[in-house]
């Protein structure tokens, strides 16, 4: 990721930018400016050369000379009128959807995070009748905070951060959540990155470009084909890069259909095979495929059997194993999907996964599902990892790049 602000489309664009509009009506509006622009300067120039003459002219025909010369400005024609209007148009219609992008996504944050500030906004409203913070009101905070997912270091670190600033002093329910929000922001903002999508500058040992290869992983529930379906989605239809998906979890033959939608959904290149079938083979095949049809991005699921952890790490091994046969630098990069409503059990999960793979960023989903959004915290705590995304609904705008201040007001009950 770098996922997820608005920007003029380049060559090396991110999931957030958007084509301007091209076509002729434009290219008539600029060349018609231009033309004005040029017959602006004439005139400039002819009432310079004028007023030279002017000021050298002998003083007896000074008073022949009339005092004012007023130059006409062009007539503003019927066709330079609606070229500005158009381009203002243009500009109108492209703030006013940023605007309604940046409010429809605020929307969706505070509503999925709605369940997590609820808990924390109505025990702060339940906890502060006095006017003073007190050890009673102090401990009470570290109860709510570890309610909501912040884990007992945390809270504890919080709390005794509160204490040192504020105890025994006035305090209101405004103050503590603008103090808590600045705390998470604060913790959150290293571990705020966009996912890179830019393809490698280096060829492989085949001498050719290689795609930027994105291998997927997370226990099976989290969500994992879904994030990298709307992945694909953004990608390709935001960023204009070409896709490919390679369905290594062949374990599951729901996995590999519903991959398959998403692969026609977002008009990307697939490689599957049979169920039950070798996922490293798969992955080899993906990686030929995207590099023989020159996409940008390919992004592989895997399985994510836990119970049975030593066949799970076979498999991821022998996965990288045969990628870095492609390339010794494969994956670029290794994302693991973790779901919100599970809690404390996501850091266990960072912590089983970066004992097989060298995980570098976190995708967290379902936080429109859970009470426990507080767990981001907590693992940006604990890991210090990127979290490229988070996910608070079903669609595909559901899933967008991790704002840390945002997320952090939206988490205690702050108007964002």
């Amino acid at each position: 990721m770098a996922f997820w602000r608005k920007k003029k489309k380049t060559e090396e664009t991110s999931i957030n930018d958007a084509p301007l509009p091209q076509g002729e009506v434009v290219e008539a509006v600029e060349e018609t400016i231009d033309a004005v622009e040029a017959a602006v300067e004439v005139i400039a120039d002819t009432a310079a050369e004028l007023a030279e003459e002017m000021s050298t002219a002998p003083e007896e025909e000074a008073e022949e000379i009339p005092e004012n010369i007023e130059v006409e400005a062009p007539e503003e024609t019927p066709i330079l009128v609606e070229a500005y209007k158009s381009l203002d148009a243009l500009g109108d219609e492209a703030e006013s959807e940023d605007e309604a992008e940046k409010t429809g996504w605020i929307s969706r944050l505070s509503g999925g995070l709605s369940k997590s500030s609820q808990k924390i906004g109505q025990g702060l409203g339940d906890l502060i009748s006095k006017k003073k913070l007190d050890h009673e009101t102090l401990e009470a905070l570290e109860d709510i905070l570890i309610t909501a997912d912040l884990g007992p270091a945390l809270a504890a670190r919080l709390v005794g951060e509160l204490e040192s600033d504020r105890f025994g002093k006035d305090i209101t329910e405004q103050e503590i959540k603008e103090y808590l929000a600045d705390k998470i922001t604060a913790i959150l903002k290293p571990c705020a990155r966009g996912l890179e999508m830019k393809a490698p500058e280096t060829t492989n040992i085949q001498g050719k470009k290689s795609p930027r290869v994105i291998l997927v992983c997370g226990v099976n529930g989290v969500g994992k084909t879904t994030t990298i379906g709307k992945l694909a989605h953004q990608m390709h239809f935001k960023a204009g890069k070409k896709v490919a998906l390679g369905a290594a979890d062949t374990f599951r033959a729901a996995a590999v259909e519903q991959l398959q939608i998403w692969a026609e959904r977002t008009d990307s290149v697939f490689v599957s095979k049979d169920q039950g079938a070798d996922a490293a083979a798969v992955a080899f095949e993906s990686y030929q495929k995207s590099m023989d049809e020159g996409a940008d991005i390919l992004m592989i699921d895997t399985a994510g059997r836990l119970h049975n952890k030593q066949h799970l790490m076979a498999e991821l091994e022998k996965i990288i194993r045969v990628l870095k046969k492609h390339d010794e630098n494969l994956p670029h990069e290794v994302l693991l999907v973790l779901d919100s409503t599970t809690g404390q059990n996501a850091i266990t999960q960072v912590e089983t996964f970066k004992s097989l793979v060298n995980v570098t960023g976190l995708i967290v989903t379902k936080l429109d599902g859970s009470a426990k959004g507080g767990v981001v915290v907590a693992l940006a705590e604990q890991f210090g990892l990127p979290v490229y995304a988070i996910g608070v609904g079903e669609t595909v705008e559901d899933l967008q790049p991790f704002k840390p201040e945002d997320y952090a007001k939206a988490l205690v009950g702050l108007e964002l």
